[in-house]
Protein backbone atom coordinates (compact mmCIF):
# COMPACT_ATOMS: atom_id res chain seq x y z
CA UNK A 1 0.00 0.00 0.00
CA UNK A 2 1.57 3.53 -0.99
CA UNK A 3 0.66 6.51 1.38
CA UNK A 4 0.21 9.86 -1.00
CA UNK A 5 0.22 13.54 0.19
CA UNK A 6 -1.13 15.85 -2.10
CA UNK A 7 0.19 20.18 -1.89
CA UNK A 8 -1.65 23.31 -4.07
CA UNK A 9 1.44 24.81 -6.09
CA UNK A 10 0.92 27.97 -8.21
CA UNK A 11 3.06 28.57 -10.86
CA UNK A 12 4.27 31.01 -13.70
CA UNK A 13 5.75 31.59 -17.20
CA UNK A 14 6.19 34.00 -19.50
CA UNK A 15 6.73 31.17 -22.38
CA UNK A 16 3.51 29.22 -22.05
CA UNK A 17 1.46 26.92 -19.48
CA UNK A 18 3.39 23.47 -20.35
CA UNK A 19 6.53 25.95 -19.60
CA UNK A 20 4.43 26.77 -15.78
CA UNK A 21 3.72 23.28 -15.26
CA UNK A 22 7.19 22.69 -15.44
CA UNK A 23 8.41 25.26 -13.47
CA UNK A 24 5.81 24.29 -10.39
CA UNK A 25 7.60 20.50 -10.83
CA UNK A 26 11.18 21.82 -10.81
CA UNK A 27 10.08 23.98 -7.74
CA UNK A 28 8.32 21.34 -5.96
CA UNK A 29 10.74 18.98 -6.40
CA UNK A 30 13.35 20.94 -4.25
CA UNK A 31 11.52 20.17 -1.25
CA UNK A 32 9.63 17.10 -2.39
CA UNK A 33 10.91 13.57 -3.60
CA UNK A 34 8.94 10.95 -5.12
CA UNK A 35 6.83 13.75 -7.77
CA UNK A 36 3.63 11.11 -8.75
CA UNK A 37 1.35 13.62 -10.85
CA UNK A 38 0.04 17.17 -10.88
CA UNK A 39 -3.22 18.02 -11.73
CA UNK A 40 -4.26 21.50 -13.42
CA UNK A 41 -7.00 23.10 -11.37
CA UNK A 42 -7.04 26.29 -13.00
CA UNK A 43 -5.05 28.31 -16.04
CA UNK A 44 -4.73 31.98 -16.17
CA UNK A 45 -3.01 34.77 -18.06
CA UNK A 46 -2.42 38.42 -17.53
CA UNK A 47 -2.35 41.04 -20.31
CA UNK A 48 -0.67 44.03 -20.84
CA UNK A 49 -0.80 46.00 -24.09
CA UNK A 50 -3.70 43.22 -25.69
CA UNK A 51 -0.65 40.75 -25.05
CA UNK A 52 0.01 38.07 -22.53
CA UNK A 53 2.41 38.83 -20.49
CA UNK A 54 2.48 36.08 -18.09
CA UNK A 55 0.78 32.14 -18.00
CA UNK A 56 -0.12 31.10 -14.85
CA UNK A 57 -1.22 28.06 -13.21
CA UNK A 58 -2.90 26.56 -9.79
CA UNK A 59 -2.13 22.75 -9.49
CA UNK A 60 -2.23 19.83 -7.11
CA UNK A 61 0.92 17.86 -7.00
CA UNK A 62 0.91 14.17 -6.18
CA UNK A 63 3.58 13.06 -4.44
CA UNK A 64 4.38 9.19 -2.39
CA UNK A 65 5.80 9.48 1.12
CA UNK A 66 5.16 5.44 2.30
CA UNK A 67 5.21 2.80 -0.37
CA UNK A 68 5.29 -0.96 1.38
CA UNK A 69 8.19 -3.08 0.14
CA UNK A 70 6.65 -6.14 -1.53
Amino acid sequence: MAVLKVIEVLGNSTESFEDAVQNVINDASKSVRNIKSVYINDMQVTVEDNQIKEYRVNTKVCFGILEEPV
